[in-house]
């Protein structure tokens, strides 16, 4: 099979960003994955207003959030979740992000589609922004649903790391976690960007050293970015070049080791990982060229 063209490729081949769209570019290859992280549309772009630093802004993300029809949206996540499923390795798990806006119908698609639903993450910010209406409540969780391929093939849970993490009890499925911090915004800002520190947990906790991960909805590439302080291997696919551009120097950037260390200072999570070598390690031989 052809290989893939990548818009970057890591010098030691754990990281790659492909621009274009996931429903091209997920059809052109069958490698599998051992897990896979998706942020899709909340298709919330509508003429919205939120708070930010102060100020009253609008909360449309470009184009490709705009809302359709229940319909429209109902294809849209089955026709990717599809797509997905079969990229998986038969052990593989999918998390996926999302408001109340998105993340029912999603559960619902999974479902459908033969997944496992193995819990929903309830991820409670602790500087969410303030709700300027005054209203209602205001918004300070976002939901991550974790799901497996199969409902008979077990999955990857490194249960001990996490509980270690938890210091020393069960993780459970609320996770107290900050926002984006500004020192994470030094390539730019993407609309829909989400923490580090989230993704590095979601990673330690379904996926092994060397692993797989795909992103279908890559963003600014947190997700390659979490996964290569993790000692694991990316491939994100990603529609908008100015956001593909911005991965990439943010992956670059981690050739800096004084910006590398400082992620590493300031994720918790990865203290666990680093008397043990098993982060950022740019020597490790990855083994055969997949076909991207």
């Amino acid at each position: 099979m052809t290989a893939i063209a990548s818009y970057y490729k890591s010098d030691n081949r754990d990281f790659t960003i492909v621009n274009g769209d996931c429903f091209d570019v997920l059809n052109q290859f069958d490698f599998k994955f051992d897990m896979i992280f998706a942020d899709p549309p909340y298709f919330l772009s509508n003429g919205g207003i939120s708070y930010q630093a102060g100020k009253v802004v609008c909360v449309d993300k470009g184009d490709w959030d705009k809302g359709g029809s229940p319909e429209f949206i109902t294809d849209f996540n089955r026709r990717w979740l599809s797509l997905c499923r079969n990229k998986l390795t038969d052990n593989g798990t999918i998390w996926i992000s999302g408001t109340h806006h998105n993340i029912f119908a999603i559960a619902s698609v999974l479902t459908e589609l033969g997944y496992k639903i193995l819990n929903v993450i309830t991820w409670a910010k602790t500087n969410p922004p303030p709700n300027i209406s005054c209203r209602y409540f205001t918004f300070s969780t976002e939901f991550i649903i974790w799901a497996r391929k199969s409902p008979k093939v077990p999955h990857i849970y490194n249960y001990e790391l996490m509980k270690t993490i938890n210091e020393g009890k069960q993780m459970t499925d609320v996770w107290r976690l900050p926002a984006i911090a500004p020192w994470e915004k030094s390539c730019g800002k993407h609309p829909t960007q989400k923490p580090l520190a989230l993704l590095v947990r979601i990673i330690l906790a379904a996926t092994n050293y060397g692993s797989w991960i795909l992103d279908p909805f890559a963003g600014s590439s947190t997700t390659g970015i979490a996964a290569t302080l993790c000692g694991r291997r990316y491939l994100g696919i990603e529609k908008e070049l100015v956001f593909a551009e911005m991965g990439r120097k943010r992956r670059i950037e981690l050739n800096d080791l004084s910006v590398r260390n400082t992620y590493l200072s300031k994720i918790k999570d990865l203290s666990f990982l680093m008397n043990d070598g098993m982060v950022c390690d740019d020597s490790v031989n990855y083994g055969p060229e997949p076909p991207f």
